[in-house]
């Protein structure tokens, strides 16, 4: 892989599984790494493809973790649940089928926004694997299709078209002390072939998730010489489709779900960047921001 010059980098986006931590364990020197980055009053975001679990749950991870993050309604920490909920809101759906976890579904649906009588109108789904099998994708599939029950029994064209919307299609991730498991890309795709219907993916890499975070870094003041660099363990995730049509900076790190040769792998588009980890990746970029800054 023909390596390039590193250009100016005037912000990070950071994603979190496989980059900073492995389940609830921090990747060698993260935490330390991460406060340095917050030290040096570097710019970055936090952007997630978490559905297993909900914000606050996973804030409360990173903080168990000892990594020094903001809680709250933060405009540090972006997830695609996030954008679910926004989504909810904006297209005034009253009953989405959820396949997500609990805490998740309760994320999705804060402040009320959920009828229970009314007929299912979208298909969520996000990373649920007990929910992963026959009866609740069949389930899922019947209401994409206008034939579940709560839509014959609504008296509406039963045939209207139902969103299929995916927090992200990762077809794998790194579990915890068990190696690769099974993401809900296969299952999204699954549901994609049998109703002959491409899903909206709402996190990582939607080229409008990426627009959104940056966003809040310009408003913020962020220096707006250089380029926004991206940092992840999944070449296709957190590297491919809208980082790669912003011109973001594009560094893959070696932990999580990485494995040899993922850079170069056929049908993906190689990263700018290859490196250990997330923290030898800081050091190196705050290096050369001293000296940068140094100059100016």
């Amino acid at each position: 892989m023909a390596v390039r010059p590193r250009p100016k980098i005037r912000a990070l986006l950071i994603d979190i599984s496989g980059t900073l931590m492995i389940g609830s364990t921090p990747t060698q020197e993260a935490v330390q790494a991460l406060a340095e980055l917050r030290r040096s009053k570097f710019p970055f975001r936090f952007c997630s493809n978490t559905s297993k679990e909900s914000t606050s749950v996973l804030q409360k991870r990173m903080l168990d973790a000892g990594f020094d993050v903001q809680t709250g309604e933060s405009q540090e920490l972006w997830t695609s649940l996030k954008a679910v909920r926004s989504l909810i809101r904006s297209r005034g759906l009253k009953r989405p089928y959820f396949l997500l976890s609990e805490s998740a579904k309760d994320e999705c649906i804060s402040g009320g926004l959920y009828d229970h009588g009314a007929p299912y109108d979208a298909v969520i789904v996000g990373l649920a694997p007990a929910l992963f099998d026959y009866d609740h994708l069949n389930s899922a599939f019947r209401i994409l299709v206008g034939e579940h029950d709560s839509q014959k029994r609504c008296g509406e064209d039963p045939k209207a078209s139902i969103p299929l919307i995916a927090l992200h299609k990762a077809r794998y991730l790194e579990s915890s002390g068990h190696g690769l498991a099974l993401g809900p890309g296969p299952f999204v795709t699954a549901l994609e072939n049998a109703t002959e219907r491409e899903a909206e993916v709402l996190g990582k890499p939607s080229k409008a998730f990426f627009q959104t975070v940056i966003e809040s870094l310009d408003c913020e003041g962020c220096d707006p010489e250089g380029c926004i660099a991206v940092i992840g363990d999944d070449i296709r995730t957190d590297l491919g489709g809208g980082a790669i049509d912003l011109c973001l900076w594009r560094i893959l790190v070696k932990t999580g779900k990485y494995r040899p040769g993922d850079e170069c792998r056929e049908g993906v588009h190689p990263p700018d960047e290859v490196c250990g980890s997330f923290a030898d990746f800081v050091d190196k970029l705050l290096s050369t921001h001293v000296a940068e800054y140094s100059k100016e």
